[in-house]
């Protein structure tokens, strides 16, 4: 397999980009249970599995790509032999000293090759290098896959939030001091 290059996205990537299927399917989920305790309540989350595989899909509009590409503090295309095959968007809370990975994205038929990891590793050495603290992702509870890579990279649940996202999803949220 030729080799990845992570770079600072161009114009050029952004129909490639946009083109890039943004849905994904999941076998799990995490469920969240709230209880009700003494002086508070408890939260957690459990990873169950769906009885079959279900597609879902992207929680916001990715066709703003192609208009506000170059108004986020950080875009990354993972490319291979060229071609753009993946992409992280990147942006700043200077007041937090927080980066975070608002889209990760791989073609899908190139899932399980490293390109993920990538992507993140180097949204990592993006963030160190203006002057963040730590690296922050929200995903959607049903995001087992990018739960799974997240948490391979040493990256810790932090909280969550009702409604998160456009779609109304819930979500998670996973960071990693630098």
């Amino acid at each position: 397999m030729p080799e990845i290059e992570i770079r600072p996205a161009t114009l050029e990537d952004i129909p490639y980009l946009i083109d890039l299927e943004h849905g994904y399917t999941s076998e799990y989920v995490w469920q969240m249970d709230n209880q009700p305790l003494a002086g508070g309540f408890q939260v957690s989350f459990q990873s169950v599995r769906y009885p079959r595989s279900v597609k879902v899909d992207y929680p916001r509009p990715f066709i703003i790509l192609q208009d506000n590409w170059h108004e986020r503090a950080g875009l990354l295309v993972a490319t291979l032999a060229s071609e753009p095959i993946g992409y992280a968007s990147l942006t700043l809370d200077q007041q937090n000293a927080a980066a975070w990975v608002t889209d990760l994205i791989v073609r899908r038929r190139l899932h399980r090759k490293g390109i993920g990891t990538a992507l993140l590793l180097t949204s990592l050495d993006w963030a160190a290098e203006h002057d963040c603290r730590e690296v922050v992702v929200a995903v959607q509870p049903k995001n087992h896959p990018a739960i799974n890579l997240l948490r391979k990279l040493g990256f810790g649940f932090s909280g969550y939030k009702e409604h998160h996202f456009p779609n109304g999803d819930i979500g998670l949220f996973f960071s990693k001091d630098l």
